[in-house]
């Protein structure tokens, strides 16, 4: 029987990471729901032209999904050959969703809910909120913080589980590393086998942090990854099992796991804070991602992020406008962040029934912002509504 366009996608794309991996560069498959073998593409240039061969098939089926998956590799590694497509059109070709943005104010409402709930907690807003809110958490060393992930994901699976109505099965490794990269905590793997790493160049730990990326990584990343190797079936699901964090499923990952404790720990204040806090950073962060992006100067975006964010170090700044302005992957990648945790932040509102039904089917199989939209039609426009008439940004 000969293969369907999926699986000719998924073996180009298993080669394609093969290639990257064994040249020493970034991966392409972050997560593999159903890991086969599959031999190194021969390089970069054969492998585009295939990616354009697909999709030329793939829009000719009519199947948007497909269609939309594979636009947002070819889109990539175009990026990756080095075309720098306008920052509006690189998004919506590989994370599936629009780059509007948020009005000022609505960015400034975030913010003030996060200064209230930090207040009750005695934590003034200013340079040193992020050290005054570290210490009031309690800080643990990064032995200690690998434990207590563990341990807090432990605590908090059943009501994950519950919430998602899963019982796929994993089996976690947690790791700690010294990479000079931007992340601090990363999770990976391949069918039901996860592996959590911890980046000791840059991850900051606290018991709350713990719980807050044992939810994140482990019941969130994770548990969810290990529902698509239970749920794939080559002969009845059409969905791709290669997760890749440059495609349309990275906004429903991502928002979901930064929002998640909104769903199954609201009445953790700690984490609630944690949570609303970073809803206003990463909105602060797609202004920055915008601004850098239309040509705004280094200097009014530095200015920009301390007016809205003063416990920023310049080095903090320069990171947040290099990764989004020149990195082919983080310039789409982390334009998820923003987008999807507003979304979620706004499903924690929904109608119960709602919030039920987009969970159980985020821990089923992959989903594309146009997923979400259909799921919720009521929904924010994900990406952000549009700056409105004074702007968003610097």
């Amino acid at each position: 029987m000969s293969e369907t366009l999926y699986e000719e996608l998924e073996h180009l794309l298993r080669g394609w990471h093969r290639y990257e991996t064994e040249q020493g560069n970034a991966p392409v498959v972050d997560f593999d729901c159903a890991p086969v073998p599959a031999p190194a593409s021969r390089n970069r240039l054969d492998t585009y032209r295939r990616l354009r061969l697909l999709l030329d098939r793939a829009e000719r089926t009519g199947d948007c999904r497909l269609t939309r998956e594979i636009q947002a590799h070819f889109t990539y590694l175009a990026a990756l050959l080095g075309r720098h497509d306008p920052l509006a059109d690189y998004v919506r070709r590989t994370q599936g969703c629009d780059t509007r943005g948020w009005p000022a104010d609505y960015v400034t409402a975030r913010g003030e809910t996060a200064r209230r709930l930090l207040a009750e907690a005695g934590i003034d807003w200013g340079p040193d909120t992020a050290r005054d809110l570290a210490w009031a958490e309690g800080i643990l060393t990064a032995e200690a913080a690998a434990e207590a992930i563990g341990q807090e994901a432990a605590a908090l699976e059943p009501r994950v589980r519950a919430a998602a109505d899963t019982a796929a099965p994993y089996d976690l490794t947690v790791e700690t590393v010294r990479v000079d990269a931007y992340w601090s905590y990363w999770l990976d793997g391949a069918g039901r086998a996860v592996r959590l790493r911890i980046n000791l160049e840059r991850a900051a730990f606290t018991l709350v942090q713990a719980r807050l990326f044992a939810l994140h990584e482990v019941l969130g990343h994770g548990l969810q990854s290990a529902g698509f190797h239970a749920g794939f079936t080559r002969d009845s699901v059409q969905w791709l099992p290669l997760l890749t964090v440059h495609s349309p499923c990275q906004v429903a990952l991502e928002g979901l796991a930064q929002a998640l404790a909104l769903f199954v720990a609201a009445d953790d204040r700690q984490l609630i804070t944690r949570v609303r806090l970073d809803h206003y950073l990463q909105l602060v962060r797609a202004e920055l991602h915008l601004a850098i992006n239309s040509g705004e100067s280094v200097d009014a975006c530095a200015a920009h992020a301390l007016t809205r964010v003063p416990f920023w170090s310049d080095s903090e700044i320069a990171e947040i406008l290099t990764d989004r302005g020149t990195d082919p992957l983080l310039r789409s990648y982390l334009w998820a962040y923003p987008a999807g945790l507003d979304w979620f932040a706004a499903l924690a509102g929904a109608p119960p029934a709602t919030a039920t039904a987009v969970l159980r089917a985020a821990y089923r199989r992959p989903l594309h912002p146009a997923d979400l939209a259909d799921l919720w039609p009521e929904g924010p426009v994900i990406g952000g509504p549009g700056l409105g008439p004074c702007g968003g940004g610097p």
